[in-house]
């Protein structure tokens, strides 16, 4: 793209560009990796929705349709939902400030595409049938696991608008009230979110918002979470992700994909 300046999202950024390009994620590979960086809360969003959006299809990620990013964090998706699909985008999310969001989007060049907004997930002020789609990478565990938050949030969805979600999975569900033996010295209890792919089609099957098209785990989704621990943790300048990152690092050696992933879920509203 011609009109890209030096420090846009799209410039790599010297050896961290080849460590961080995955044949896997063509797309992610053309954004700078010292800005997925500076702007991580998490796993590697972009790899994530960029394996995300295929299973959405290319009738919903269609130039001009309406997408709400719902827990965006620092908007890296909602920029790269601007850039690589040309749709319209509410970039929604509880702790990051919009204007800190409208001033990363601004510096992307999608200003015209992408709106930053603060939202909390119970109370989203947009209107019945307002989105074509609804994307959530890395955030939805934390509020859809209520039984009845599907059914209140897909209204916001024109009939036939799809959800799509990428999560921290485990890879079958979990039984009883520990955790596996192996992972019980990282375990904390906001895991227990985390369920497997058949859990997610069970749960949103059973709550007759929509028609489930795909509930699958990213085969060795584990490796890519460590590689990007790894960097985070050698590149960060921020001492909370840094922290966070080496020990999420260490739960994933330790576990070697036995357990813990990534589940893929996507549904379309009737």
């Amino acid at each position: 793209m011609s009109d890209i300046t030096p420090h846009t999202p799209h410039t790599p950024h010297d050896g961290l560009a080849s460590r961080l390009s995955l044949p896997r994620y063509p797309r992610s590979s053309t954004y700078d990796a010292r800005w997925t960086i500076d702007n991580a809360m998490g796993p590697h969003a972009l790899w994530l929705l960029e394996w995300l959006a295929p299973a959405l299809g290319p009738d919903t990620l269609r130039p001009g349709a309406r997408v709400l990013d719902l827990g965006c964090g620092r908007a890296m998706t909602s920029v790269f939902l601007a850039r690589e699909y040309d749709v319209e985008v509410t970039a929604a999310d509880l702790w990051i400030a919009p204007d800190d969001n409208a001033r990363r989007i601004a510096e992307a060049g999608v200003a015209d595409r992408v709106l930053p907004v603060r939202a909390e997930a119970h109370d989203l002020p947009f209107g019945e049938e307002t989105f074509d789609a609804i994307v959530s990478v890395d955030a939805y565990q934390y509020f859809g696991t209520d039984d009845l938050y599907l059914p209140t949030l897909t209204r916001l969805l024109k009939p036939g608008g799809r959800i799509g979600v990428v999560v921290p999975a485990t890879r079958e569900e979990l039984d009883g009230t520990e955790p596996p033996e192996h992972l019980e010295p990282f375990w904390e209890p906001a895991f227990w979110c985390f369920h497997s792919p058949a859990w997610w089609r069970r749960h949103w099957t059973r709550s007759g918002a929509v028609e489930v098209e795909t509930a699958d785990w990213l085969t060795d989704g584990w490796r890519e979470w460590l590689l990007w621990c790894d960097v985070v943790a050698e590149e960060s300048t921020e001492e909370f992700h840094v922290r966070s990152s080496r020990d999420s690092a260490r739960m994933l050696r330790t576990d070697r994909g036995r357990t813990l992933g990534f589940a893929r879920v996507v549904g379309r509203r009737p």
